[in-house]
């Protein structure tokens, strides 16, 4: 009898052992650790879309906690409770709120802002609550219109791209294209065809340019240094004096012509007095004159005695 009762509290002890660890395994897979101390928070939703037991309470990123209990509260009808499990050292001011917010990838999870008063909410406390609009939906009411839209401007564009290339007009184009790309390629193939028969005659003869060219530079290199050699500078002092010689003569021309014109002076006299023309021209008359006579009568001027 004692053995029988041996065996059955072994197998109910095994029962409750295997209960317990069950328990306890779930919530460790949900991520509750019911071992370690934590502050318990309460907060208050109208709607908890995507919010699940053991989502993370996160400050700015980094973990502090996480949910323990979603219910539904049936004295205040609308209004569904959170749980909330933070760390034992993280005390919360009053006017802290708890906001729900959702990624794409993880889903909903609880951030809390934390307020500047001076006065901690209590233990076992409800927080102000707040939800972010979903990411989602407001992609849906925001972005989709705008998508509509494109998608009836991408309709009409594909519309005008169907009709244009059905056009008869467009492929005409297209045949007259191909035409003038054999045109640019039988082009191209006379181009290099010039330029291997050409090209290395036009290379030799820039070859011979060059040769003369460089020749052209080393007479003129001789030339300058020729150039650097003559005396310049007496050369530009005998033109200096041979221009000052040249004043000279100039105001000595000037000065004549002025006594030429002069009617007071000598010369002018000579070549202003028609009276003394006139007696020049008598005088060379009678000198002309005796001349003939002395030629005719030449006894009458030269007398020879023979002693």
């Amino acid at each position: 009898m004692k053995k029988l009762a041996s065996k059955e509290f072994v197998i109910g002890l095994c029962v409750i052992v295997a209960l317990v660890i069950l328990f306890f395994g779930i919530d460790y897979l949900k991520g509750i650790n019911l071992f370690k101390p934590a502050n318990f928070y309460y907060a208050e939703y109208d709607n908890v879309a995507g919010l699940e037991i053991s989502a993370p309470v996160q400050i700015d990123g980094y973990k502090v906690g996480q949910v323990r209990e979603i219910d539904f509260d049936y004295e205040n009808h609308g209004k569904i409770k959170v749980l909330l499990a933070l760390d034992k050292k993280l005390n919360l001011p009053e006017d802290s709120k708890a906001e729900i917010a959702s990624t794409l990838l993880s889903g909903a999870y609880i951030n809390i802002q934390v307020g500047k008063s001076k006065k901690m909410m209590p233990i076992g406390g409800t927080l102000a609550s707040t939800i972010t609009p979903d990411l989602m939906a407001s992609l849906q009411d925001n972005l989709m219109p705008q998508v509509g839209g494109v998608i009836n401007r991408v309709d009409t564009l594909l519309y005008g791209l169907t009709t244009l290339v059905s056009d008869p007009a467009m492929l005409n184009t297209i045949h007259r294209l191909d035409g003038i790309s054999n045109n640019i390629l039988l082009a191209s193939d006379g181009l290099n065809n010039t330029l291997s028969k050409d090209v290395p005659g036009l290379m030799r003869r820039a070859g011979g340019t060059m040769t003369r060219i460089d020749t052209i530079t080393y007479n003129l290199a001789v030339l300058s240094a020729q150039l650097k050699s003559l005396p310049l500078s007496q050369t530009m002092d005998n033109v200096n004096d041979i221009t000052g010689n040249l004043s000279s003569v100039s105001q000595n021309l000037n000065s004549f012509s002025a006594h030429l014109n002069d009617k007071n002076s000598t010369i002018g006299l000579l070549t202003q007095d028609p009276e003394l023309y006139n007696r020049l021209n008598r005088v060379t008359a009678d000198i002309d004159s005796l001349i003939i006579d002395i030629k005719k009568n030449p006894k009458r001027y030269i007398s020879i005695k023979l002693l």
